[in-house]
């Protein structure tokens, strides 16, 4: 199984079979004397960090041991659905988990010295004091478990971000309290994107059966602003899965488990009935666990991005160089001449150690030179880190470019997430056709003929890759036909060719604003592309729609059209929305090929646009749900740099596209998933987390909104009243699609094969539809590749036997059976006869064959792989969207703005940015000048200057912040009469219109507060924003408070 690099694997370990009564007293008497003895050691002793790790043969046996010790990891954002506030406080029972028994070593740790002798190692050495507070949270997400697994600091035991771990869970006694109390104002937050199916929601992985699937989080508590991902389901079963179902507060064992107790998963099952058992007798606490070997590593260990710092300039530099046997190595490596630490930009992972000798040749001639190397960022892999090393050692593959540049930030951006931007090599440009090529004849008289079928595409106006095409013919009795026409992509790439592998390598088209990384060569676009004035092949499905919105008839197969003209979405509404003298300038803008006029045009436009209004009435009555959330878009200037940003908005010319390219699919996905029912690939979307849910009803509830949640169907009407009701509060209704959206799992691509029995997991909970899958896009996704070989194999099956049973009916003389009197195959009603016919499986069999459709084993790592990449892809996207944005800002110097109160605390507020569509925190605790009173019974704040000193404790060190890491503060004399009625619009240089995403509703920028400030749960706060970092660490975008004061603080 591929791990991905935001989520972590684990395997708790099954208890072993309870011992006899007698063994459990004996055990329990020896427990009771361990503990006094533990109560008589002096208190320093439990100051040491020092664990121990079995050696020898059964160092791999399972079971819980400890390790030795574990480096501090400096992990952050990460994702899934967690919370992101627990704390490790101590649990107040004595249970202990009845799971996990911990049996002493047998072995005492050794270490080597000197010529390979071995000596005993009694303590491990005192870690520095910056790595004992760099220590972090990781969380572990285990399938069929209702919350997630917290494993701090040591526990960790040297494994990273992506890693597929094993992991023993602590008695109960040591579980943490689930929430700390500067969350009580806060919803859950889940994942970090929205659900995107037309947009979907970050990162899913698979295992073996009989081991369990999860996710992992790392957070680091320091940067103030965890950004979360998902939890993900596997593409197979695992064991777990299949054994436990946990859910509405019980854990389950399905009885055809309980029959075969001699089965592992079964064993496997009741281990993980007692875990959730255990967490239901304790819905306070969370698990918390630790690490006991690192299954299978992690690809991003290979991504690493970071810049280079001397250990003279690290603080306790020589002190880490002692405890992490540095100067053992020197004296291993004589060519060694200096070591460098290397910061990741990734708080999820530690620093890390760069030897001189490992550098490229440049850059060591380049440092001899006393180049200054600080700022470089640089692209890296980790090569060792064993249990002797504080931090593990690292290879510097090559130097990106100079910090802050937005180039090398999307260099690095790329690299973390193994997206290649690389020429496409010699021999898939090979298997392109030629720049003359034309469409062979054979391919004319074997397709369908639709090119007196008026057609045109409709994209966004810079789109080059233009793979989908619609079109309308009005019949009698005002049945309309309509046709999805899509780029036949699979005619020109070949199974097992190199050109197919490096578009399967890639899996998806990476979009960064301004740069594109194409899944295909661009020659090849330029053939298969539907550009309008030419002859191209086509896949097309086509439906016969009568004046009801009921479908009556399907036709499925190749085809050659000819696209008259190429329309954009802006350019579309105007024409459908706007009466013929309005529209006039519109009309004239386009050009039409071919014997159509501009008003045939129009008029097919205006048809397809009523048909997309049934057929989104239709899905929304079936229980389809819509979460719209805002999407920003930068712009940019003549010279490339990002000038504004604005809201994007959907119009209903996406709507006609949309509704149209979602029957296309789900159409292609009950084709393929009838014939195939084995090895069909489909797209899933699972229900929304329970407990993640139920939180935020619990939200909704106390801001005074009622939602149900107990469908998609529902949940859509809710959130449709809710709307309605926010009319004149629309940030607020941001906010609720901010954390509606945060809820959804991701969808992702899976093979049917390996959900053969559990039907129920392929549908789509978003869509509210069986079966799903992607068609429409071959240009840039690679699994409509897969599914258009497929669909040919289910064509050519079709007419084999269709002419197999003519044949046999002519001679006999017998009347045709029911499956001729429609398509057997692809026809709106799957023929069970013709399918489950001896003549109907060879046909399905030959041709899988022929166009080489996967197997299932084979198409279930093939859509892992395509889930890895398209997160990848995502998270590249998004990273690249908050990149410009930091650009914006940084340009900009100073951007003003209103920002939502989301939760109060004595030490920091969460914030919803409006400008920003995100959440962000604000830390007021100990800074200068600064006094803060937490009222707790009110939920009130208060901010105030501070004229005193803050009082310290004897023998203390208290470091208090500038006021200026927290609040921009301006004197209102200063402020002209124009800034102060703006809220000073000229230092941001933006307007509500162009910025604001909650529109026309604000009418004024925000204005500088006053101190004393005041501040309640859901108030609205004027924010700084500002740019963090990009030369010497990641980039970022920070939040201060905006205030005005007549003294200087």
């Amino acid at each position: 199984m591929r791990a991905t690099g935001e989520h972590t694997a684990a395997v708790p370990i099954p208890a072993p079979p309870p011992p006899p009564a007698a063994a459990v007293a004996s055990a329990t008497e020896e427990a009771e004397k361990e503990r006094k003895k533990n109560r008589r050691r002096p208190s320093r002793r439990s100051k040491q960090a020092a664990v121990a790790a079995p050696q020898g043969p059964h160092a791999d046996a399972a079971g819980p041991r400890s390790v030795r010790s574990m480096p501090p990891m400096h992990v952050g954002s990460g994702g899934a659905g967690v919370d992101a506030e627990a704390e490790a406080s101590a649990a107040g029972t004595s249970q202990s988990c009845p799971l996990m028994p911990t049996p002493r070593p047998t072995e005492a740790p050794v270490s080597r010295v000197g010529g390979g002798a071995q000596v005993m190692r009694y303590f491990q050495p005192h870690w520095p004091e910056r790595a004992v507070k760099d220590a972090v949270k990781a969380y572990c997400t285990i399938d069929g478990m209702p919350v997630d697994v917290l494993i701090t600091g040591l526990a960790q035991n040297r494994a990273v971000e992506g890693d597929h771990v094993a992991i023993t869970l602590d008695p109960v006694a040591q579980w943490t309290r689930m929430k700390g109390p500067n969350v009580a104002c806060n919803p859950a937050i889940g994942g970090d994107s929205v659900v995107r199916e037309f947009s979907e929601t970050n990162g899913n992985h698979s295992w073996k059966k009989g081991h369990a699937d999860v996710s992992c989080r790392f957070e680091n508590c320091s940067n103030g602003v965890p950004v979360l991902d998902r939890m993900h389901p596997p593409h197979k079963n695992s064991g777990f899965s299949q054994a436990v179902n946990c859910g509405n507060g019980n854990a389950t064992v399905p009885e055809r488990n309980e029959k075969d107790l001699n089965d592992g998963k079964s064993e496997a099952a009741r281990s993980l009935q007692r875990i959730c058992a255990m967490i239901y007798s304790h819905p306070s606490r969370r698990p918390t666990g630790k690490v006991l070997s690192v299954i299978k590593k992690s690809p991003r260990r290979d991504a690493i991005v970071g810049f280079l710092a001397s250990f003279s300039e690290f603080p306790d530099g020589e002190q880490q160089k002692n405890q992490m046997g540095l100067k053992r190595m020197n004296n291993r490596a004589s060519s060694v001449t200096g070591l460098f630490h290397l910061l990741p930009t990734d708080p999820k992972f530690p620093p890390m150690v760069v030897s001189f000798s490992t550098l490229p040749d440049s850059v060591r001639q380049s440092l001899r030179g006393d180049a200054a190397f600080e700022k470089e960022l640089v692209a890296a892999r980790i090569d060792e880190w064993n249990e002797e090393n504080l931090y593990p050692y690292a290879h510097v593959i090559w130097f990106l470019g100079k910090g802050g540049h937005v180039k090398t930030h999307m260099d690095a951006i790329l690299f973390e997430n193994a997206i290649s931007d690389a020429e496409f090599s010699p021999e898939s440009l090979a298997c392109l056709p030629d720049n003359c090529w034309k469409i062979p004849q054979k391919e004319l008289e074997a397709r369908k003929d639709l090119r007196e079928v008026l057609s045109f595409t409709i994209d966004p106006p810079t789109a080059s890759d233009l793979d989908d095409a619609i079109s309308i013919e009005i019949l009698s009795g005002g049945t309309v036909r309509i046709g999805v026409h899509i780029a036949d992509v699979s005619y020109f790439i070949h199974p097992e060719t190199a050109l197919d592998a490096e578009a399967q390598s890639r899996s998806t088209s990476v979009y960064t604003l301004k740069r594109k990384i194409s899944m295909l060569p661009s020659r090849l676009s330029e053939v298969v592309s539907l550009n309008p004035g030419v002859d191209r092949l086509a896949f097309s499905i086509i439906w016969d729609i009568d004046p009801h919105g009921n479908i009556i008839s399907r036709w499925i197969g190749q085809s050659v059209i000819f696209s008259c003209c190429k329309l954009s979405y802006e350019l579309v509404q105007d024409l459908i929305c706007n009466e013929a003298s309005q529209a006039r300038s519109a009309i004239s803008s386009f050009e039409v090929h071919g014997k159509f006029e501009r008003d045939d045009v129009i008029k097919s436009l205006r048809g397809l646009y009523e048909v997309s209004k049934n057929l989104k009435e239709v899905r929304f009555k079936g229980g389809a749900l819509s979460l719209d959330t805002a999407k920003l878009m930068i712009l940019f200037d003549e010279d490339g740099a990002p000038c504004d940003s604005y809201r994007y908005v959907r119009n209903n010319a996406c709507f006609i596209v949309e509704e149209l390219m979602l029957l296309a699919n789900m159409s292609a996905a009950e084709v393929i998933s009838n014939a195939f029912p084995d090895c069909a690939l489909l797209r899933r979307h699972p229900e929304p987390n329970l407990r993640k849910f139920r939180e935020f009803e619990a939200f909704c509830a106390k801001n005074g909104f009622e939602l149900d949640a107990s469908s998609s169907g529902q949940l859509h009407l809710s959130l449709s009243r809710i709307k309605e009701k926010l009319q004149e509060d629309p940030v607020m209704f941001d906010i609720l699609m901010f954390y509606a959206s945060k809820q959804m799992q991701s969808a992702e691509y899976f093979c049917t094969g390996d959900l053969i029995s559990k039907e129920d997991d392929w549908a789509h909970y978003a869509l509210s539809v069986p079966l799903y899958t992607h068609f429409t896009s071959p240009l840039r996704r690679y699994p409509d590749i897969i599914v258009h070989r497929t669909l040919n194999a289910v064509i050519e099956a079709e007419q084999v036997y269709m002419k197999q049973k003519k044949f046999s009916t002519g001679r006999n003389g017998v009347k045709a059976s029911c499956e001729l009197m429609d398509r057997c195959f692809t026809g709106l009603h799957l023929c069970k006869d013709a399918a489950e016919s001896e003549e109907g499986k060879k046909a399905l069999s030959a041709a899988a064959k022929k166009f080489k459709v996967p197997y299932s084993e084979n198409l279930g790592e093939i859509a892992e792989h395509c889930n890895e990449r398209k997160w990848a892809g995502r998270r590249a996207e998004d990273a690249g969207q908050k990149l410009y944005m930091w650009a914006l800002i940084k340009n900009k110097e100073v951007v003003v703005c209103n920002a939502r109160v989301l939760g109060l605390g004595p030490r920091f507020m969460s914030v919803y940015v409006p400008k920003l569509a995100m959440e962000r925190r604000i830390y007021y605790d100990e800074v200068e000048g600064l006094s803060v009173e937490w009222l707790e019974a009110t939920g009130t704040l208060v901010l105030d200057a501070c004229w005193n000193k803050p009082a310290q404790r004897r023998g203390t060190q208290m470091k208090c912040r500038p006021i200026e890491e927290v609040a921009m503060v301006v004197n209102p004399s200063e402020l002209s009469e124009e800034d102060e009625e703006s809220g000073a619009t000229e230092a941001g240089g933006c307007t509500a219109k162009s910025v604001l995403l909650s529109g026309d509703a604000v009418k004024a920028q925000a204005a500088p507060a006053v101190l004393p400030l005041v501040i309640h749960y859901m108030s609205d706060i004027p924010v700084v924003l500002h740019a963090i970092g990009g030369e010497d660490c990641a980039v970022d975008i920070g939040v201060r408070l905006y205030m005005a004061s007549y003294f200087e603080l």
